[in-house]
């Protein structure tokens, strides 16, 4: 039996009594109080995750910027020192490896972070393509990372504005840490990188300033709401951007692994597209469901701010307008649903 890994946090989850469960080869919390109180203590106020099982990477070297713009599918020219980008690491068909940011330091010096599932398989990516001038480095297990996510997250971290895709130095009651204006929720909000000795001081900082622990559960459907996608789900080594509406990541007129294939994709059409959906019946949907006409779910739940049934999934192009009903699989009866614009969850709505 495999034993699984455990964060600088594990203690301060059990304390908390959170449940547990394996996650990509960690033991994780799922949730605490619950999915639903952490889901809205997120879009209402504030809520912090343990995300420090997430992998980072370091590349660095005169030539670090060379390497990544030959293998990640957007376009670092975009960015500066102090600013990240989302971004992909594809194959030679186009597949996604993996969805990541990537952090410049400096311009010959930057910083990943990776899917936790992917980092042991993006560290020997671009480990085996390394140029003389350049080296990269694991770095994961110097870490913990932190998201505080909410409209209120920065007000309660006392912490200034800065745009999103930033980053900076800074601190949280004493704790060195790097405040990385990103996340994955649609909320506002940050991810704090810290040593790993300094990530149970740093939790208890956040929690003593009235920031909710939320668990995986809740990570889940806050992404879904805002129609993220989530690899091994939308994403895969076998799934394209541009089927998945990522084309907007994939800097097409410079050259990337893939690129020449994405390039021919975009070209004559995806004969899929990843749509988010809501049901029109009492139902929730789960990843694998069958949606007929020749589709299939990726990801759904129940989405505590629409109290729906929510989802995404591929369906063949002419079924991928939004408004177009679409009818699912679930557990054996057939429900209808319908397609929608991204993101299923806006503000507003709340």
């Amino acid at each position: 039996m495999q034993t699984l890994l455990r964060t600088p946090l594990h203690d301060r989850h059990v304390a908390l009594g959170a449940r547990m469960v394996p996650f990509v080869g960690w033991e994780m919390p799922v949730q605490y109080a619950g999915v639903i109180p952490e889901h809205r203590a997120v879009r209402t106020d504030a809520g912090v995750f343990d995300v420090s099982h997430m992998g980072e990477i370091e590349v660095e070297g005169p030539r670090a910027r060379e390497l990544l713009q030959s293998l990640l599918s957007n376009d670092l020219d975009r960015i500066g020192p102090g600013r990240a980008q989302y971004t992909l690491l594809t194959n030679e068909h186009g597949g996604i490896v993996d969805d990541l940011i990537v952090y410049e330091l400096d311009p010959h010096r930057y910083f990943l972070i990776v899917n936790a599932s992917n980092t042991q398989t993006v560290f020997a990516w671009l480990k085996e393509r390394e140029v003389r001038g350049s080296e990269v480095s694991d770095r994961s297990s110097e870490y913990g990372l932190l998201a505080v996510q909410g409209p209120r997250a920065i007000e309660r971290l006392g912490l200034p504005e800065a745009p999103a895709f930033t980053f900076d130095e800074g601190e949280v009651d004493g704790v060195p840490v790097m405040v990385n204006r990103t996340g994955y929720t649609g909320e506002a909000g940050c991810e704090l990188l810290c040593a790993a000795e300094d990530a149970p001081g740093l939790w208890d900082a956040v929690v003593a300033r009235g920031v909710v622990p939320c668990g995986l559960g809740a990570r889940d459907t806050l992404r879904l709401e805002v129609c993220y996608p989530l690899h091994g789900n939308e994403i895969t080594p076998e799934t394209d951007p541009i089927s998945a509406g990522l084309g907007w990541v994939c800097a097409l007129d410079k050259e990337f692994t893939g690129a020449s294939e994405l390039r021919r994709i975009k070209e004559e059409g995806s004969a899929r597209k990843l749509v988010a959906f809501v049901m029109e019946e009492r139902a929730i949907p789960r990843g694998g469901m069958e949606i007929r006409g020749g589709g299939v779910v990726t990801s759904g739940s129940h989405s505590p701010m629409l109290d729906a049934g929510i989802g995404m999934g591929y369906v063949p192009v002419e079924l991928s307008a939004p408004g177009t009903e679409l009818t699912i699989d679930v557990r054996g009866r057939d429900r209808r649903a319908r397609v929608v614009t991204k993101p299923i969850y806006r503000r507003e709505e709340s």
